[in-house]
């Protein structure tokens, strides 16, 4: 991993500055130390079109290997839903209508203000 990057709390600020660069909406944290054994953070973020989801997951799958990660991507052929797997950090990525279907934040009791960020 990067110098720079030494906990899943420096990953999951790495990769919250990498989606709020590529113009990522409503990008919300879900802590889940002693909730889950999956990961320590989720992060779930919206992109306006199936092809800014995409250029979005490929950014942040790219950034990862960059520091010398090896994540895991799925979901890119259609590009509603896709989940780049960090091992500590799973992000969620999707079209806001799939999205609201899904509602991920419900799931963990997080409520979404519209169009803002938050961490929980």
């Amino acid at each position: 991993m990067s110098s720079m990057i030494e906990s899943p709390a420096d990953l999951k600020e790495f990769i919250i500055k990498l989606l709020d660069d590529k113009k990522a909406e409503q990008i919300v944290t879900i802590d889940l130390k002693g909730k889950s054994s999956i990961a320590d953070f989720l992060l779930i973020a919206s992109g306006n079109s199936a092809r800014q989801v995409g250029a979005l997951a490929d950014s942040v799958y790219r950034e990862l290997k960059g520091i010398g990660l090896k994540p895991k991507i799925e979901g890119m052929p259609q590009c509603d839903w896709v989940i780049v797997d960090a091992g500590d950090i799973v992000v969620h990525l999707f079209r806001p209508e799939v999205r609201s279907f899904y509602n991920l934040e419900k799931m963990w009791g997080v409520e979404v203000p519209p169009s803002s960020s938050l961490s929980v």
